[in-house]
């Protein structure tokens, strides 16, 4: 990298960490603030009644966001690879800017009836369409601009960003819990969190037209054919699509088991006080987002397949006591300890998930290529999670739910043993250097 390169990506990682990550926070403190305030707004929506069936509701709402994922990832994917990383991070910061907003402002049932559920339901759609964008190019982003022997670690920072979002909701919550009264928050206090949201976005959306595009794309914009981005083109790698939709399954449950749904989980079914479990999960999710870089900075060591085979035998195994044990946690440290255990074994996957999806895929495809199949394999499974949580929970067979966790985590437990390494695989420089094995090694700089 040289100074006769402008527009390249920035000297040192730390700028392009930032400039990738910071609207990441914002666009997950969304996505997740939604489901940490479910508890108070799901009877502004919906008609008195069972607590349980009101959560079903908002959780079937929260799924509906997901299922908009794919053709978001689809759509903004499409955008980043024929215009930019760059533009592709700026208009999904915009979107979800508009959908906090629109659910700040949402009517209740009493007021319109059910027409404030489908504001809701809008505002669902458009955080789906947005995060189903923000996925693959901040993935993009984060790895194109990492230096050789670097990108697990730079990579692991779009999650401590994701995590970060969810903490500052999360603590947002607490705050509110300890400042306004019970019947405030479920009235009116629920819509401060939206406001913010919309504000943080609007602020990064000024930040995010400062970025510079990276070294990586910059090379590759003298290819501006038909085939960047397109369907066709992601159908000449449709085993690497295959292999991040099936790696994806039993990581993207766990990861909402132990995140969204668990202040959910430890209030309805272990009986804590909404407060108690509200902290519970932000203690756990702290010491989670610290051990990110640490693992992401492990797999450039020793590299991905070890943290993944790791994750899935870990929550193939473990999965069923650490529930059934939550289930019974009657003291705060009791339920941290167990919350942190399932999170540390969810680190192998979070960690690094990302890059290794942008390893795989060459750069004239590679945001579409994370955005699509990631996409799909979190409408299918991840978040649906929740849902099926509740399911289980309402039918009376809550532990079915555990097994379920399990099962997935087995199934992508045999594409890590079969996969191969992605740590030493080079970004494809142009058409030249498109080869159809992504992971053999060739020497390029980065």
């Amino acid at each position: 990298m040289t100074d006769s390169a402008p527009r390249s990506q920035p000297r040192t990682p730390w700028r392009a960490v930032f400039g990738g990550s910071i609207g990441n926070l914002v666009e997950w403190y969304d996505w997740f603030v939604y489901a940490s305030f479910a508890t108070y707004f799901a009877g502004a929506f919906f008609p008195k009644g069972n607590d349980t069936a009101q959560l079903l509701n908002t959780a079937g709402i929260f799924a509906v966001g997901f299922f908009m994922r794919p053709v978001g990832g689809w759509l903004l994917g499409r955008f980043a690879d024929r215009r930019g990383r760059k533009a592709a991070l700026t208009l999904t910061v915009t979107l979800m800017s508009a959908s906090a907003l629109l659910i700040a402002i949402a009517p209740t049932y009493d007021q319109v009836g059910y027409f404030g559920a489908f504001v809701l339901l809008v505002a669902r759609l458009l955080q789906g369409l947005s995060v189903g964008g923000e996925y693959a190019a901040s993935a993009t982003y984060l790895t194109e601009a990492s230096r050789p022997g670097g990108r697990g670690f730079v990579s692991s920072f779009q999650y401590v960003s994701m995590t970060a979002g969810q903490l500052i909701g999360l603590g947002l919550q607490i705050l509110l819990q300890h400042t306004m009264s019970d019947d405030a928050l479920h009235s009116y206090g629920w819509r401060i969190p939206f406001v913010v949201g919309a504000v943080g976005a609007a602020v990064v959306f000024w930040l995010r037209r400062n970025l510079l595009e990276t070294e990586v794309y910059t090379e590759e914009e003298d290819h501006q054919d038909q085939e960047r981005g397109t369907i066709a083109e992601l159908l000449r790698h449709r085993k690497e699509a295959a292999l991040v939709i099936a790696l994806t399954m039993g990581g993207t449950v766990a990861y909402y088991t132990y995140t969204t749904y668990l202040t959910k989980y430890l209030s309805n079914t272990a009986g804590m006080s909404k407060s108690d479990a509200s902290l519970v999960s932000f203690c756990a999710l702290f010491l989670f987002m610290l051990l990110q870089p640490l693992a992401g900075s492990l797999s450039d060591r020793i590299g991905r397949r070890p943290l993944l085979i790791t994750f899935g035998i870990g929550s193939m195994l473990c999965t069923v006591p650490i529930m059934t044990a939550l289930s019974h946690a009657d003291s705060f440290a009791g339920a941290l300890l167990l919350s942190l255990a399932a999170l540390v074994i969810v680190t192998g996957y979070t960690s690094i998930n990302a890059v290794v999806k942008a390893e795989l895929f060459p750069t004239h495809v590679r945001a579409l290529g994370v955005a699509l199949p990631y996409a799909l394999a979190n409408a299918l499974f991840g978040g649906t999670a929740e849902y099926v949580a509740l399911w289980f929970k309402k039918g009376g067979m809550e532990s079915g739910f555990y097994w379920y966790v399990s099962a997935c985590a087995a199934v992508s437990l045999v594409v890590y043993l079969t996969m191969r390494e992605t740590r030493d695989a080079a970004l494809s420089r142009g058409r030249a250097d498109d080869p159809a094995a992504p992971g053999k090694r060739r020497t390029t700089a980065v």
